[in-house]
Parts: structure tokens; C-alpha cells; sequence
């Protein structure tokens, strides 16, 4: 059976930050004492046949950062670091994470979703023509083959959080129904997005995570249409106020030319994790949330069906990828992730 559980030690943050607001605001801090731009190296990734059907005469591109690790003696093993939606391989949780990584002997590869990236190497708009949908897991899983090959005879290792976690986990559905990816030996996952639509539904409802993500996600998309203004015209767009009203436009208007959705919750569904979406895992997966994040409703976890592979972690605090304590400030999300590592 899965264990679905309060942790032992469930984390409860001093008082000061206590908040779901604090914790998840506090992840927008800058990292401290981060290297890994010294080392890290640009990688583009042949990730096979694009799915929106806009550009099927060349393969997807996805450009991804690679860094070894630190710790004197053999790796532990690599680990494949995913982000967050309008996140990017140099966002500041991913850094933070990565960096705890490659301290504790771990090298890691950071992959950018289409459409996402710092734009140090590449414009991440002009790689791909067609646009980001959740949906396109194909993408990520080819392109994960080919990083798994990366670590050669050491584990391969998964994590994403919020919806680099809902990847993550169908890499995971991925790895055990389609294809096995090369020495996969865990997937951890923080605030899984399990249900893409009430995940948007929530960070619509809070006036500060809906101007957040509706100016980052229109700022992507202008950048779309300035590069390809033959295929986009987003205009009307900037008169939506709200996430899940832009992605009804989207579906509705048939913008999505290879999706095939008429509905929005058709959308949404297509890349849900939810009831029995993980009933044939074969690789152990942690997913660790907390009861308040204001962004990831706590319901879709206890939905999930039962598996012995399955480990869901419920901390009463925590907020939206947060997981911080202080005073002293500290970041615990990655010694989260590392403890999980570890016990592979």
C-alpha cells in the first residue's frame, strides 16, 4: 500500500514564517553563495518529433546545464533537476537546489521546458516554434533518455517541483508503461501541480500569484509572437485577467493547432495526475507537499491510489515549493530532497 503520511518529523517553521504567504513568498529570495555559473555547461538536447505539428521537418530543441559535482571522490550520481512553470534551469529555487546538489557529491543536469531559459545561450522562444503545453511530455521523456546516458554505469535520479514535479511524475508513468529511462533509481517530486486546472484555479485567487504568473506567461508569449508573427497574434490576450481565462482563449481560439482540445478541462486532464494515474510504477516515488500551499490544492494528493512505490509526505507547513524556517533563514527544501536521495 502507499504510504500517505504526516513525516516523522513533519516541518513547523518558527513563527515569523510560519504563513503560507511567507513561505511561499521567501522562495523568491536570491541564493546565497551559488557557483555553479563557474562550471555549468550548456547542453542542447535532440528531443525527437515536435508534438504541436508546427515544425515536423527538425527535431525539438531543449538546452538544459550540466555541472559536476563537488565533493572530492566518485559522483553519486546524476540527477535531472526540472522547473517550475515560468521557471527556468537559473530560477532561484532550481540554483539553490542545484548547488545543495553538487556540494553533497551529486552532479546534475538543470533541463529548461520549451519555451523556458535564462536566454544566456539561446532565446529560448526562437528554439521551438510551437508553443509550451503541459501536455507534451514526449518532448521531455526523449530528451531524458538522453541525459540518463550522461551517467553512464552511476544512478539517474528525477526531481522537479510544482509543475517541473508534474513531469517528473509522468517520467515516472513514462519509465514504467512506455520506455525505461537508464539507471532511473527515484523520483522526488515537491508540490507536485497534480491537477493542472485547480492549480490554476488557486493561483488565480490570490491577486499577488495571478499577476505573477499572467506577466511572466504574457511576457513568454509576446516574446512567441514577436519571433513568429505569421502563426501568433496574442493580442487580445493582454485584455484576460486571469490564467484560466488565457488558457480558454487558447483552446478555444484553436491556437494550440495540434492539440485538439475544444475544452479547456480536456486540456488540463491531458496532463492531470490524479486517482489511478500511477498504478503501474516501477521506480520509487516521494512526493512531498504541504496542507497550506495556497497554489497546489492538498486533495489531489489524498486521491492518489494506492502503490507500495508510492510515498506521499503531507507537512502541515511549507506553502508553494517554500519548506523555509527561520531565524536563523534557512532553505530546507533541498535537504528534503537529498534525504530522499540518499535512502535510494
Amino acid at each position: 500500500m502507499m504510504n500517505l503520511r504526516t513525516p516523522t518529523t513533519p516541518f513547523r517553521p518558527g513563527r515569523l514564517v510560519r504563513s503560507r504567504v511567507a513561505q511561499t513568498a521567501l522562495t523568491m529570495l536570491p541564493p546565497r553563495d551559488t557557483s555553479l555559473h563557474v562550471d555549468e555547461q550548456p547542453m542542447l538536447f535532440d528531443a525527437g518529433l515536435d508534438h504541436t505539428g508546427l515544425d515536423p521537418s527538425r527535431p525539438v530543441r531543449l538546452l538544459g546545464y550540466y555541472n559536476r559535482h563537488r565533493r572530492p571522490g566518485a559522483s553519486r550520481g546524476l540527477v535531472l533537476v526540472l522547473h517550475g512553470w515560468e521557471g527556468c534551469s537559473h530560477s532561484k529555487t532550481t540554483v539553490r537546489l542545484g548547488q545543495r546538489l553538487v556540494d553533497e557529491g551529486y552532479d546534475i543536469l538543470r533541463l529548461n521546458l520549451r519555451d523556458h531559459g535564462p536566454g544566456l545561450h539561446a532565446d529560448p522562444h526562437q528554439l521551438n516554434k510551437g508553443l509550451f503545453l503541459g501536455t507534451l511530455i514526449e518532448e521531455v521523456a526523449a530528451a531524458t533518455q538522453h541525459i540518463a546516458l550522461l551517467a553512464g554505469d552511476d544512478p539517474f535520479y528525477i526531481t522537479g517541483a510544482s509543475m517541473g514535479g508534474n513531469f517528473a511524475l509522468r517520467l515516472a508513468r513514462w519509465h514504467s508503461e512506455r520506455s525505461p529511462i537508464h539507471n532511473l533509481r527515484k523520483v522526488v517530486t515537491i508540490c507536485p501541480a497534480l491537477h493542472p486546472g485547480r492549480a490554476t484555479d488557486a493561483l488565480d485567487a490570490h491577486p499577488a500569484t495571478r499577476r505573477y504568473y499572467r506577466q511572466r506567461w504574457l511576457r513568454s508569449l509576446r516574446a512567441k509572437q514577436q519571433l513568429f508573427p505569421d502563426i501568433y497574434q496574442f493580442d487580445a490576450l493582454e485584455e484576460v485577467s486571469t490564467c484560466r481565462g488565457m488558457t480558454q482563449w487558447l483552446v478555444e481560439e484553436h491556437r494550440w493547432e495540434a492539440a485538439l482540445f475544444t475544452r479547456v478541462d480536456d486540456y488540463f486532464r491531458a496532463y492531470s495526475v490524479l486517482g489511478a494515474d500511477l498504478a503501474n510504477l516501477t521506480v520509487p516515488t516521494t512526493l512531498i507537499t504541504a496542507a497550506d500551499d495556497p497554489v497546489v490544492p492538498v486533495v489531489d494528493f489524498y486521491a492518489l491510489a494506492p502503490h507500495p512505490l508510492l510515498d506521499i509526505q503531507v507537512h502541515p507547513h511549507g506553502g508553494h515549493c517554500g519548506f523555509i524556517d527561520a531565524p536563523p533563514l534557512r532553505f530546507l527544501m533541498p535537504e528534503m530532497i537529498l534525504a530522499e536521495l540518499a535512502s535510494a
